[in-house]
């Protein structure tokens, strides 16, 4: 154990000083697993570069590069706006209707969007600038994106339920059907945050226009291609149709179809398209590669054994150890991006889980809601950090203050999750069980 930790500090001080997460951990992992092995170099060498064949090699990942191009193809077709459209014409009136409408639209969009970031950097363009013109507060217009886009890594398909799968042998199709429910609770919990917020200031929130039903019926219209394409991809998977991985091969297909058929591509488009998703996928290699290797070295000096001897040992009941490691989730997710924190941690966490008899379906589940909380947390909040940036006009201060009542939705969230399992678990369990 003690090894383990000075492993662990050395991360710590790499990731300070700039040094990029995936190589962090591949050095330490690397260096940490010679040095169990009395300095054989070529023992850790071959280690490292098994890791690496392996993963490169593994079919299970290419559904990652996939997902990621269909949800770049969706991103440049334009189906944000009609979203937003359709969900403005059923909510728009409501007070506060035009920020849950950009909350419901978020969680459409995260579902065949796959990435919170992508989520609320689109969806900052779509929504800021009307409710902007019906006066809604920067505090609660921003807040609504930022936490509608933190949906993104839970509703399937998510790029991170598919790490977190291989990661512990867990089915992925299983874990895409565990995080609908929980998905779907944190939409309406959302738009709980944002009745809460305008009856606490009216103002910040004035009611919209009310659509008439020939309105909404066109606005329904305008987003077939999200429906069929979603229906088409979670359908064929919840099915047993076909695999996740040829799953989302047909996914982008179908996204590339549906831009084609909106005709938002060119050349040039097709060209970007294709160079941003290979730079996110190779972005994400290099992490799960070198979490791999330092998982290697954590699993060699035995820190997960010596982890649940110390915790059988203070006879701590199985939930309170899920809820310190909940705790520790949620003060990491302070100074760590969610996808470092979950790799950096998972194997510490998982064999420890799975040993108390815990599910580890619901266990991701529950890893990926606590991991949206670090999404908007400050100081490091990246979700809201990503909207300042696209909203140059308002504060980093600003969005974090708006953002509260969605952080306290996300724990009564993450608390009902954790205590009543079935939320997470009666949809695999109906479908494959």
């Amino acid at each position: 154990m003690t090894i383990s930790l000075i492993g662990f500090g050395c991360l710590l001080v790499l990731v300070f000083i700039r040094i990029p997460i995936g190589l962090s951990m591949g050095l330490i992992g690397f260096f940490g697993f010679a040095y169990l092995s009395d300095f054989n170099w070529i023992a850790a060498l071959s280690m490292s570069s098994r890791r690496v064949i392996d993963t490169s090699q593994d079919y299970g990942l290419s559904v990652i590069p996939l997902f990621i191009l269909m949800g770049n193809l969706v991103t440049r077709s334009g189906l944000s706006r009609e979203l937003y459209t359709a969900s403005y014409t059923f909510l728009g009136h409501l007070r506060g209707g035009l920020s849950m409408a950009t909350v419901v639209a978020c969680g459409a969009f995260s579902a065949i969007c796959g990435s919170s970031l992508a989520t609320a950097a689109t969806m900052a363009k779509v929504a800021m600038p009307p409710m902007r013109e019906y006066g809604y507060s920067d505090a609660l217009a921003s807040a609504s994106i930022a936490a509608g886009g933190t949906l993104g890594i839970l509703i399937p398909p998510s790029v991170i339920l598919v790490i977190y799968g291989i990661m512990t042998e867990q089915s992925i199709r299983e874990l895409f059907a565990a995080g609908f429910l929980p998905g779907l609770l944190g939409i309406f919990l959302y738009m709980g945050a944002v009745s809460w917020t305008v009856w606490r200031k009216p103002e910040s929130g004035p009611r919209g226009e009310t659509s008439t039903g020939s309105q909404r019926l066109q606005a329904l219209k305008g987003v077939w291609g999200t429906i069929l394409l979603f229906s088409l991809v979670m359908g064929g998977i919840y099915g047993g149709i076909f695999t996740p991985t040829e799953a989302a091969g047909i996914g982008a297909a179908g996204a590339f179809l549906i831009a084609l058929s909106r005709r938002s591509l060119n050349i040039r488009i097709i060209f970007d398209i294709l160079a941003e998703t290979a730079h996110t996928t190779a972005s994400l290699f290099i992490v799960v590669i070198g979490a791999l290797i330092f998982s290697n070295f954590i699993n060699r000096a035995g820190f997960p054994d010596e982890l649940l001897t110390l915790i059988t040992g203070y006879n701590l009941s199985p939930m309170t150890v899920i809820f310190i490691i909940l705790g520790i989730y949620i003060i990491l997710g302070c100074v760590f991006e969610s996808l470092s924190m979950l790799l950096l941690t998972i194997p510490v966490f998982y064999p420890v889980v799975q040993s108390l008899g815990f599910d580890l379906v619901w266990f991701g589940i529950v890893v990926v809601v606590v991991t949206e909380i670090s999404l908007i947390t400050p100081p490091v909040g990246l979700n809201v950090f990503v909207l300042s940036g696209v909203l140059k006009d308002v504060k980093t201060g600003t969005i974090f203050k708006g953002v509260t009542p969605f952080w306290v939705a996300d724990i009564v969230r993450l608390l009902l999750i954790t205590l009543i399992p079935v939320i997470s678990l009666a949809l695999p369990a109906f479908l494959y069980r």
